[in-house]
């Protein structure tokens, strides 16, 4: 008996991802430069004169542990930072400009990411049916290639962006604007070139 094809798709809107975002809004850090702002925080311009190459380093390894933990784990122990719950945890040595950059943000950063998350908990809750949308894309997919997707793994972030659109932000993980996850048709076309990167 050959084995069926299985694939895992993980939608959500984590809190963790939300933070890490917002504190990339609020410090003005520009990587990763495709990805829009969030609705609803305020942005700090990036400053060309006042980049901190060292802070945007810092924030990126933390971004790259947050969306993907399993495939960017820490060399060093992990600190978990005061105010911020358990959602952000820092390596102990090498994330020092970060960890005194975030500090000041983390009861605002907070609020903004369980709003943010509270209101895509409502939206699924309220629509159902997160596992048609992609059932129909895959088999959609199956059909245009005459053969059955592979086994696939793919992590989701419906996300509050100021643009509508969708992003790789990781190896097996795409952020989408939340306009375009409640838009089925339009998102059913935007995930088919996803599907088709892993299946």
């Amino acid at each position: 008996m050959v084995d069926k094809p299985q694939w895992l798709i993980r939608e959500d809107a984590g809190t963790s991802v939300l933070v890490a975002l917002a504190l990339r809004q609020l410090l003005g850090i520009r990587a990763p430069e495709d990805l829009p702002t969030l609705r609803g925080l305020d942005a700090r311009r990036p400053d060309a004169a006042d980049a901190d190459d060292a802070l945007e380093e810092q924030w990126r390894e933390y971004w790259n542990m947050t969306v993907e933990p399993r495939a960017h784990r820490s060399e060093v122990p992990l600190d978990l930072i005061d105010g911020f719950d358990t959602l952000v945890a820092l390596p102990t040595t090498g994330a020092e400009e970060l960890r005194d950059a975030i500090v000041p943000h983390a009861a605002s950063v907070l609020r903004y990411a369980q709003d943010a998350h509270n209101r895509y908990v409502d939206s699924v809750s309220s629509s159902g049916g997160a596992y048609r949308a992609y059932a129909s894309a895959i088999a959609e997919f199956e059909r245009e290639m005459g053969r059955r997707a592979h086994s696939f793994e793919l992590n989701v972030q419906v996300l509050p962006f100021s643009q509508r659109g969708i992003w790789w932000i990781g190896a097996l993980s795409v952020a989408v604007t939340d306009g375009l996850r409640r838009d089925v048709v339009a998102f059913d076309t935007a995930m088919r070139p996803v599907i088709a990167e892993l299946a």
